[in-house]
C-alpha cells in the first residue's frame, strides 16, 4: 500500500498487532479498531481511559528498542508526529509504519475509513464516519452568515506560536462560522509571529487561554497587544486542548467548541 505521505508499506493482509505512535491516532484505532489488537501507547495517550493500560512506548524520543520488542504487524502515525529517519530505520527493523496527513475534517474522516479498510473493519469506521458527517453538517446549518470573525489561535506563548493557515484549524475555524486571522500561508505550520504582525492582523478573537489568565501573563509579557481587538471586547477564550490539537474521532466536537466560543457576544468597547 502507499501511505498518505506516497511511501511504500507492506501490511499483512490481517493485522493481529497494531499500535500508533500519536495521540490522535490511538483515539482512532480505538474508535474503529478491534481493541483487542490494540498493543501499546505512547506517553501521551490517555483517550478514551481504556488506553491507559496498555504498555507505554516513549515517543520523545522514540523508544526503538521497546517498540521493536512488541512486535506490532503495523504502527500508524500522523505526519509531523514521527520523524521520517524514524520509521526507515524501524522498517529496517521489520516494523511497517503508515502516515496519515489531514488538512481539513474530511480528511480526518476519510482517515478512519482507511484504518478501517486496513483493518478490515469497514462497516464499524462507515457508520462513524457517517455519524460524524451528519453531525458536522448540522453544525454547518448553524452557523450564522454574514461577517466571519478573525480568530488567532496561540500554542505558544514565547515566542508566541500559532496555528498557521496551513493546519487542520483553518478548515475547523471556518466551519464553525470564523476565519484564520492568519491568511498568509508561511512554510511551518505553526510559525512564530512578531507582535508588530499580530498588531497587523488585529484579530477579532484569541484563542488559548481564559481572559484572566491570559492578562496576567501573554498580555503581561506582550501589553502593546492589549491594544488588538480581541483584547478590547474580551473574546479570549480557553479551549480543549486535545479536542484542538487532535485530528480524530473528536473533530467534530472540536468545530462545535469552537462554533459556541464564536456566539458568545463581545463585550461593549
Amino acid at each position: 500500500m502507499r501511505d498518505d505521505l506516497g511511501r511504500s508499506v507492506t501490511i499483512p493482509a490481517h493485522p493481529r498487532r497494531i499500535m500508533s505512535l500519536a495521540a490522535s491516532m490511538t483515539e482512532m484505532l480505538y474508535a474503529v479498531a478491534d481493541t483487542a489488537t490494540i498493543i501499546g501507547r505512547t506517553q501521551v495517550c490517555d483517550y478514551p481511559k481504556a488506553v491507559l493500560s496498555k504498555p507505554v512506548v516513549n515517543s520523545y524520543p522514540l523508544d526503538m528498542e521497546r517498540l521493536v520488542a512488541l512486535q506490532p504487524d503495523i504502527v500508524f502515525t500522523v505526519e509531523g508526529i514521527t520523524s521520517l529517519d524514524d520509521a526507515t530505520r524501524l522498517q529496517q527493523l521489520g516494523v511497517q509504519v503508515y502516515y496519515q496527513r489531514y488538512t481539513t475534517v474530511p480528511d480526518v474522516l476519510r482517515g478512519l475509513r482507511d484504518i478501517g479498510r486496513i483493518l478490515h473493519r469497514e462497516p464499524q469506521a462507515r457508520r462513524l464516519t457517517d455519524s460524524l458527517a451528519a453531525e458536522l453538517k448540522q453544525l454547518e446549518q448553524q452557523t450564522p452568515t454574514g461577517s466571519r470573525p478573525k480568530v488567532l489561535a496561540i500554542t505558544w506563548q514565547d515566542p508566541i506560536y500559532v496555528y498557521g493557515q496551513n493546519t487542520l484549524f483553518t478548515d475547523k475555524i471556518r466551519r464553525a462560522g470564523g476565519q484564520n486571522a492568519v491568511i498568509e500561508k508561511f512554510s511551518q505550520p505553526y510559525p512564530a509571529l512578531t507582535r508588530e504582525y499580530i498588531l497587523q492582523l488585529n484579530p477579532d478573537v484569541l484563542l488559548g487561554g481564559s481572559f484572566g489568565k491570559l492578562d496576567s501573563t501573554f498580555f503581561k509579557s506582550y501589553p502593546e497587544l492589549r491594544r488588538i481587538r480581541a483584547y478590547q471586547t474580551r473574546r479570549i477564550y480557553a479551549i480543549n486542548g486535545n479536542l484542538m490539537e487532535r485530528p480524530g474521532p473528536r473533530v467534530v466536537e472540536s468545530v462545535r467548541e469552537l462554533q459556541q466560543l464564536l456566539r458568545q457576544s463581545p463585550a461593549q468597547l
